[in-house]
């Protein structure tokens, strides 16, 4: 007799290993080799992929926590190869985008918190108690070291890495490193984008974008006039310019010292 709580009507895939006392609600989706640890609470509007593995005490899609949510029809969406560790909740959306989106091939590890309609790339790292608010976008490969706080409508570029213990109120661009307090552009992501097969070239053209963006002394508008006519053009020239033209609530301060 099985000690779990499976809603008939919840679409399970093949192979899905579900342990003792794991909650499955009726709205409920999982792809082909998940498995789904004890204690795990999926609630309706989960959408989880394939070869996913939830660990005890994770809570899918619970209802946001925002006073304005009536009961809408909204998801909590989950990509394939993604592992959500202990005690990890993820919320699901409200009317801003109907969903709480995790990309594939993530790692979401013990106490991180997503807030409703967040977005989460593909192939990110929240380290242990990341607690990400509602509205937030985070893009494909950035890292967020333990403790981080993210707070609403915020944007964090791929590629980037935030310091533990940071407080982050102002959008993180592409490719960088983030840290002190109030947080700050450090330098560049070399070592993680050395990692993932960037080109010794494409690196150096990074930081000569981000020199002239923090340590030329020029306001952004300028700096990103500069960028656009002299920097060569390039797939991460495009993205950065990208990003910080779209950063309506402004981007992290430069370094507080040379």
């Amino acid at each position: 007799m099985s000690l779990s709580y499976i809603h008939p009507d919840a679409k399970i895939g093949k192979n899905v290993t579900v342990e003792p006392f794991a909650y499955i609600a009726a709205d409920v989706e999982i792809g082909d080799g998940t498995w789904i640890g004890p204690n795990a609470t999926i609630l309706d509007g989960a959408r989880i992929g394939k070869n996913c593995q939830l660990f005890p005490g994770a809570v899918i899609s619970a209802v946001p926590q925002d006073l304005k949510y009536q009961g809408e029809i909204t998801t909590a969406e989950i990509g394939d190869n993604t592992i959500i560790r202990e005690c990890v909740t993820i919320n699901k959306g409200t009317t801003d985008r109907y969903k709480t989106t995790v990309g594939s091939n993530c790692l979401l590890m013990a106490y991180v918190h997503l807030g409703h309609d967040v977005s989460v790339g593909n192939n990110c790292i929240l380290a242990n108690s990341a607690n990400i608010a509602g509205h937030v976008n985070i893009e494909d490969y950035a890292i967020l070291e333990g403790i981080v706080a993210v707070q609403q409508f915020i944007s964090i570029g791929a590629h980037s890495f935030v310091a533990g213990g940071s407080l982050v109120r102002k959008n993180v661009p592409p490719f960088v490193k983030a840290a002190r307090e109030p947080l700050s552009y450090v330098g560049v992501n070399s070592i993680g984008l050395r990692r993932r097969g960037f080109s010794n070239e494409a690196i150096v053209q990074i930081e000569d974008i981000y020199r002239t963006l923090y340590v030329k002394g020029k306001n952004v508008s300028t700096s990103l006039d500069i960028i656009s006519l002299e920097a060569p053009e390039s797939p991460e020239k495009a993205l950065i310019l990208e990003f910080i033209r779209n950063s309506e609530k402004g981007i992290i301060r430069g370094p507080l010292s040379l």
